[in-house]
């Protein structure tokens, strides 16, 4: 027989998930900066051979020019961002789950919380759009070596005065397009294996440490499985020059499938998933623990 489950709170889903964001961004940053610059490297002129071979090269040329500081560009950014984003993120889930349950001892099917996962990527869209495409234009300029903006807050400047918000939202449609198949995918998926690996009789909220962190990160691949594609396209739309794509992700994905073949929207596919294992596992760990804490000093909330 099953515990009793804890009443699902959104306001603690929000806190437990900044914390999981801010675990997140420090396990997988270094390996989301190589996933930037193998998906935005210029393409070779006749003659000349690709700036960076794979995954491993482009970590060791960057370590090599930059040092370990070089891994972590562009942090700030996501830091800031992504710690009040996967708060929402969180929030979302929990929210999208409270909102189907009849009474609050309700057991949700997957089908449900693929629907509730859904919400969270609608909820984190309004953040993650502007988020991400400061920090595109920030790890590229790094690697093509013409400094343009001085850092977050000065790109976000120069963007507004050049094309006004739409300039700092470019890329939303394609940033929805990713985040929402994609987060559902991603809590569906978690809150399967943490069924699958909790012993029975037990409560999935007393699985162990190893168990969750197997979870998180493979829930992370699940979630990056269904997101690469449309990331691929939001990264080149988000970093290209103005008025380059006037049809939107058609142009993108037109000339990305004619220049390069279908395989170009798997690219940086080595290094993000070698980044979603750990960061995710992290971030999960983070949430589980974080939540952890908060029923124990609010049980009631």
């Amino acid at each position: 027989m099953a515990k009793q489950q804890q009443p699902i709170s959104p306001l603690k889903n929000f806190f437990a998930g900044g914390f999981g964001g801010v675990c997140l961004v420090f396990a997988g940053h270094p390996l989301d900066t190589i996933k930037v610059r193998l998906q935005t490297q210029p393409k070779p002129k006749p003659g000349e051979s690709l700036l960076y071979a794979g995954t491993i090269d482009c970590f060791k040329k960057t370590l090599a020019k930059e040092g370990v500081k070089g891994l972590y560009r562009g942090m700030a950014a996501p830091i800031i961002g992504v710690t009040p984003m996967f708060a929402v993120c969180f929030f979302g889930f929990g929210l999208g789950k409270k909102l189907q349950q009849k009474t609050p001892d309700d057991i949700l099917t997957y089908p449900q919380l693929f629907a509730a996962g859904m919400l969270s990527g609608i909820f984190t869209t309004a953040i993650m759009a502007p988020g991400e495409r400061i920090k595109c234009l920030l790890q590229i300029q790094a690697s093509t070596g013409e400094v343009k903006y001085a850092g977050p807050m000065d790109c976000v400047k120069q963007l507004y005065r050049e094309a006004g918000i739409r300039g700092v939202y470019k890329g939303t449609a394609l940033t929805l397009m990713r985040d929402v198949p994609a987060s559902g995918m991603y809590f569906m998926s978690y809150e399967w294996l943490k069924n699958l690996l909790t012993p029975a009789g037990k409560s999935p909220s007393e699985l162990s440490i190893p168990s969750v962190l197997f979870a998180g990160g493979m829930a992370g691949i699940f979630n990056w499985a269904v997101a690469i594609p449309p990331d691929v396209l939001k990264s080149r739309f988000q970093t290209a020059p103005e008025g380059k794509y006037p049809n939107g992700f058609r142009d993108v994905l037109r000339e990305l499938i004619r220049e390069e073949g279908i395989t170009s929207l798997y690219k940086g596919f080595n290094a993000v998933m070698l980044r979603a294992f750990p960061a995710n596992a992290a971030c999960f760990l983070g949430f589980e623990l974080a939540m952890k804490f908060l029923n124990w000093l609010a049980p009631n909330l």
